[in-house]
C-alpha cells in the first residue's frame, strides 16, 4: 500500500486524533489540532484515500522550527513512516529559513527517541515532569541539531 505525504486538512482531524488515542495515552485533542491548523504551523499526514497512518506538527519561526507532534499509527510503527514524515517536516522547515530543530520526547519512548538519534538529533537539556501520564507525570529529553539535513 502506498501513502503520499499532503497538508493536513480539516477533515482530517477526526482521524488523526483517533490514531494519536492509538499510539498515546495522553494524545492531542482535536481542538489542538484546529488551533495548530488555525496558527498556520506545519501540519502534514501520510495518507491515501482510505486512512491516514502518520502525522506530524511543527512551528517554524525566526531561523528555527519546533517539532510538536509526531504520530504514526501503531499498526505501522517501524515500518519508516516517522522518518519519513518528519524529513518531509525539516525539509520545509529548511525552505522556510529555519536553521535549528527542537523537540521534546518522552524519556521511555526509546523507538523514537532512536529515531532522533539516527536523525543527527542530540540531547541538550530534560524537562522535568513535562508530560501527564497515568501514573503521574513523566520527563522529557530536549533533543536538537541544526538544519539542513544532509
Amino acid at each position: 500500500m502506498q501513502f503520499f505525504a499532503r497538508s493536513m486538512r480539516h477533515s482530517d482531524l477526526d482521524l488523526v486524533v483517533r490514531n494519536e488515542a492509538a499510539a498515546y495515552e495522553q494524545g492531542w485533542n482535536k481542538r489542538i489540532f484546529v488551533d495548530c491548523l488555525r496558527s498556520g504551523y506545519q501540519c502534514w499526514v501520510l495518507a491515501n484515500k482510505h486512512q491516514i497512518v502518520a502525522h506530524g506538527v511543527m512551528s517554524v519561526a525566526v531561523g528555527e522550527c519546533h517539532l510538536l507532534t509526531l504520530c504514526v499509527h501503531p499498526d505501522y510503527q517501524r515500518q519508516g513512516y516517522g522518518r519519513r514524515l518528519f524529513r518531509l517536516l525539516l525539509e520545509r522547515a529548511t525552505k522556510l529559513e529555519a536553521k535549528q530543530c527542537f523537540l521534546e520526547v518522552r524519556v521511555s519512548n526509546a523507538p523514537a527517541i532512536d529515531l532522533y538519534r539516527s536523525m543527527g538529533f542530540a540531547q541538550i537539556g530534560l524537562r522535568k515532569a513535562y508530560y501527564p501520564g497515568s501514573d503521574g507525570r513523566e520527563d522529557a529529553i530536549i533533543m536538537s541539531r541544526e538544519l539542513p539535513m544532509p
